[in-house]
């Protein structure tokens, strides 16, 4: 189901998402795991869908038997980046909590722990799938950042390197101008400064094409998480920041996340 909508009283304002319903969901009172599956930069709850054949694709893994039947929502989130805005005008990452998880648990029928709960997102989605699991690491079972959006300190201190330049104007909004909310959403930062001994006990499954603009900073991210010894599979394969990249590894990430819901 394509653009449906909730009112958030947070943010005072309608969210539009779309949701996948597994095969059978109609038909049964069962209750099924879900994964949120956040869309990039200028897109919306449709990408997914239009662009992403993401219907086909997870019909085929779940008939298959490559994936567990699951449900899969996918919300819109404008141009939010997914975080709290610094001056708390725009508190998305609030409302993806408070709100929109209560709300699709109470509507639907969705396990509601953390072992049925699972997030990846491509790009934007990506960087915000990693930031929501650094967040709240009890909340999620499994995080597939895809493409992941991580930009370095120097990249957004400097305005260049990683394209973060044509980004300045909107990270300027999101985390202020001189940048005082970025720490704290910067991935980067929250894996250097993790505890060892307090390290997420997520199942992370990371992919980035090997000619994405966007791979320095995946690779970043895998060597702090080696370090830390946060387990992980890290995956370069050959592809751009493209639809037929991420098309291509939606597959793998419902196998990588059906792998703790098969067990309960």
């Amino acid at each position: 189901m394509e653009s449906l909508s909730f009112h958030s009283n947070i943010l005072n304002r309608d969210i539009s998402y779309s949701i996948y319903l597994p095969s059978g969901y109609n038909n049964s009172q069962r209750l099924y795991p879900a994964l949120y599956l956040l869309h990039g930069y200028t897109d919306d709850q449709t990408a997914w869908l239009q662009s992403g054949n993401m219907q086909d694709i997870t019909d085929k893994a779940i008939s298959n038997g490559n994936a567990a039947p699951m449900i899969v929502i996918m919300p819109d989130a404008w141009d939010t980046w997914y975080v709290n805005q610094y001056d708390g005008k725009m508190p998305y990452e609030d409302m993806f909590f408070k709100e929109l998880i209560p709300f699709m648990e109470k509507t639907y029928r969705i396990r509601p722990d953390v072992r049925n709960r699972a997030i990846s997102g491509l790009s934007m989605g990506g960087y915000g799938s990693f930031l929501y699991s650094l967040h709240h690491p009890d909340m999620f079972c499994a995080c597939c950042p895809l493409s992941a959006a991580v930009f370095t300190d120097e990249a957004m201190n400097n305005n260049s390197g990683s394209n973060a330049k044509s980004f300045i104007d909107l990270f300027h909004r999101l985390y202020g101008k001189n940048l005082e909310g970025w720490e704290k959403n910067s991935v980067l930062d929250i894996l250097k400064n993790l505890d060892k001994d307090k390290t997420p006990k997520v199942r992370y499954y990371i992919d980035c094409g090997d000619d994405d603009f966007l791979l320095e900073g995946n690779f970043e991210v895998h060597k702090l998480m080696k370090a830390k010894g946060i387990q992980h599979e890290f995956r370069v394969r050959d592809g751009a920041h493209q639809w037929r990249y991420w098309r291509s590894a939606l597959p793998t990430v419902l196998e990588f996340v059906s792998q703790p819901f098969l067990k309960n």
